[in-house]
């Protein structure tokens, strides 16, 4: 499954990392690279994320997405997306620079960056001049990006959304308050 539409070095890197897709990932990833939108509900560990995000990162390497700009947005939530990211972007976007930099094959330079309330006001600016090409976020964030001019240049070019966590968005949707400036991110997700 995970042979036909993946980068070969891709195919190299997730064969040696796990048995085999977890059948989320197999009925997945044939919708995902046929452009359809997806929307996948199983229980935690069961792949989800790395199904996205492992899809996302083939799409920088066989060109079919450009870097230069953000192109994938990942809006979660939860405060505590440390672990996830770093357990599935982080590491596998790490090992496969290094798995192709061994087969001497080119890597697109793929950088993230995170905004959430904790992102301090030069790394907001710096993220600006100079955007990853995926962006990690919250709700709340997002919609300080939609407000400002910066931030809506910032994700002019977004090419997938993923959505993680999507009961927890709900829950924020529902507490927000009309005239409070994070309450307007509701009407974003109904």
């Amino acid at each position: 499954m995970i042979s036909e539409l993946f980068h070969p070095l891709i195919r190299q890197w997730f064969d040696d990392q796990f048995d085999s897709p977890t059948d989320i990932q197999s009925r997945a990833w044939p919708v995902i690279a046929n452009r359809e939108h997806v929307l996948i509900t199983a229980p935690t560990g069961s792949g989800k994320t790395l199904t996205a995000f492992l899809w996302s990162i083939n799409r920088f390497v066989t060109g079919d997405l450009e870097t230069g700009g953000t192109r994938i947005l990942y809006i979660s939530p939860l405060k505590a997306l440390n672990n996830d990211i770093q357990r599935n972007l982080i590491t596998p976007l790490n090992q496969l620079r290094q798995l192709f930099e061994k087969e001497n094959t080119a890597f697109p330079s793929i950088r993230v960056q995170t905004r959430s309330g904790d992102t301090d006001a030069a790394s907001r600016r710096k993220m600006l001049r100079h955007p990853p090409e995926i962006l990690i976020t919250t709700p709340e964030s997002l919609n300080l990006l939609l407000a400002s001019k910066g931030g809506q240049g910032l994700l002019y070019g977004i090419d997938t959304v993923i959505l993680d966590e999507i009961h927890g968005v709900r829950r924020f949707q529902t507490r927000s308050l009309p005239d409070d400036r994070r309450g307007k991110t509701g009407a974003l997700f109904r």
